[in-house]
């Protein structure tokens, strides 16, 4: 259970919303002196809130503008199956997202390549790591939305201080 109250909530939306701001500038944004607002993010990064600081880096000016959800299905369910696909995906530099799913697919895969060439190299590759019983790949027309902001103003009405 969290214990986050409004400060809280405020410093980690002014992160998601540029981590390269110094203490004073987040302090000034969220309402705290530069100290009680210093412990409060060590506190936050401590306590795993805050995972990382990082750069978002344009997939097309860098040369990957192709992105493919993967769906994967699969007859196989053991645990130990899943350890060793989850190592063998992981290590893919070319997914940026796996995920487990409930319904009629196993496993989803967001996946950055060069292009339709680069995708079969990948595609070449996952089907080496283990027995898929199918995979079916659906490339992206549009990026119509893209945020690795999370909505905490859904969670922090109300709190207190």
């Amino acid at each position: 259970m969290n214990h986050l109250d409004r400060f809280d909530y405020a410093i980690l939306a002014a992160l998601q919303a540029d981590g390269t701001l110094s203490i004073a500038e987040l302090a000034e944004r969220v309402g705290l002196s530069s100290t009680p607002c210093w412990k409060r993010l060590k506190r936050l990064e401590e306590d795993g809130y805050i995972e990382s600081r990082v750069a978002i880096v344009d997939r097309r000016k860098v040369g990957l503008p192709v992105t493919v959800f993967v769906s994967v299905r699969t007859s196989q369910h053991d645990e130990k199956w899943l350890a060793r696909f989850a190592a063998a995906v992981t290590a893919l530099p070319e997914v940026l997202e796996f995920h487990r799913m409930s319904g009629d697919v196993d496993y989803l895969l967001k996946v950055v390549t060069t292009d339709i060439a680069g995708y079969d190299r990948f595609y070449k590759k996952l089907i080496k790591v283990a027995h898929l019983t199918g995979v079916s790949s659906a490339f992206s027309m549009e990026q119509i939305k893209s945020s690795s902001a999370l909505p905490l103003e859904l969670l922090s009405h109300g709190l207190p201080s």
